[in-house]
């Protein structure tokens, strides 16, 4: 038996810290709920749960996009759909118009119900707005541009690749009504163009077509002969939403461009007969166009559905791979917790002991 150095005392102390290190570290788990709380615990596993996390509110804040963007194409099409009523009521009021019963006085009242008509359209698509972004003056389109100041894209599909295009128009002359002659006029395609595309006038556009829903509109402000054009076609201009958590996840929306040429409606009126009737051949196109616009927007709108439908089922399985990661299982960790509160128990009647024997060396002292 030795004073000096009571091995028996160290060895229990060492086991005792042991349990108690193990009991505080069972104390953490149960009192926060997180079996990972420091590196230390599980490096590995720390490092993958905090890109889980990352994802996990990324992921939240994607679904709030698209959910935002869903409540972007419900204006639009709100107002879309107040346009098309327009257009409606101003074919009724075309066909009374076009009418021999009718004379031109009334056909004057029925031009100003009409004019009005157009100015609240005109109305509608510079003052629909969302978060302050004007969503139907053509802002969110896609943008083209070109090399000749006489020559505007108006509007091109979604089929068209992004990239330079040339064209060469001949005899694209204007008369005294603004529109383009279409006896003389003709064009040449460059090597850009898909094959078999054909080109036809309408007022002062010129209207293009190939295959697999490949359309172009451009328009002519003055005479243009013998030019070659080069349009670029920027493929940018529609409203990104992100919907994903990583660039480039993003859907993009767009809205067709709202007035009064893009519909064909800017230089209508009804003040005659024959005026009246042609209102009536046109108005077919101009519900076309708004009906297709439509159509894009509910479209977007169903996309946008399933996308916030797969969010949300990301976002589950993924917190719920986090949470096997990092989330206490409380019904082990409370069996870990009693084995190691007894541990410490035993350790600190073990070290009560230990200390006692160094006593009883007075016993051979007496």
């Amino acid at each position: 038996m030795k004073i000096n150095y009571n091995v028996s005392a160290m060895i229990a102390n060492a086991a005792l810290k042991r349990s108690d290190n193990m009991l505080s570290g069972s104390l953490e788990k149960l009192s926060t709920g997180y079996k990972i709380n420091h590196a230390k615990d599980n490096a590995s596993g720390l490092a993958m749960a905090k890109r889980m996390n990352a994802q996990i509110r990324s992921l939240d804040v994607a679904n709030q996009n698209a959910s935002d963007g869903v409540s972007v194409v419900e204006i639009a099409e709100g107002a879309l759909a107040e346009i098309h009523e327009m257009i409606q009521r101003m074919s009724e009021l075309a066909t009374k118009a076009g009418t021999g019963t009718m004379t031109d006085d009334d056909r004057v009242a029925i031009n100003n119900e009409i004019e009005q008509l157009k100015q609240e359209i005109t109305r509608v698509s510079e003052t629909t707005m969302y978060n302050g972004e004007v969503l139907l003056n053509g802002n969110f389109d896609l943008k083209g541009y070109t090399n000749n100041s006489d020559v505007k894209v108006i509007t091109y599909s979604d089929d068209v690749r992004s990239g330079l295009y040339d064209i060469t128009i001949n005899n694209a002359t204007l008369d005294a009504d603004g529109k383009i002659d279409p006896t003389s006029f003709s064009v040449s395609f460059g090597p850009e163009f898909p094959t078999g595309c054909s080109a036809k006038v309408d007022g002062d556009s010129i209207f293009i077509e190939g295959s697999n829903g490949f359309t172009m509109e451009l328009q002519i402000t003055s005479s243009v002969s013998g030019s070659t054009v080069s349009l670029d076609m920027t493929g940018i201009g529609a409203m990104g939403v992100q919907i994903g958590t990583n660039e480039g996840q993003t859907l993009d929306i767009r809205i067709p461009t709202i007035n009064l040429r893009a519909m064909g409606l800017d230089k209508i009126d009804c003040t005659t007969q024959e005026k009246a009737q042609d209102f009536l051949e046109k108005i077919k196109t101009t519900l076309q166009y708004v009906s297709d616009a439509r159509s894009k927007l509910g479209a977007y709108e169903n996309r946008l559905g399933h996308t916030i439908g797969t969010l949300d089922i990301s976002e589950e399985n993924m917190t719920a791979a986090y949470s096997r990661i990092m989330d206490t299982d409380m019904a082990k960790e409370m069996t870990e917790y009693s084995k190691n509160q007894v541990l410490v128990q035993a350790g600190t009647s073990m070290l009560t002991q230990a200390n006692e024997r160094p006593s009883q060396v007075l016993q051979l002292l007496q």
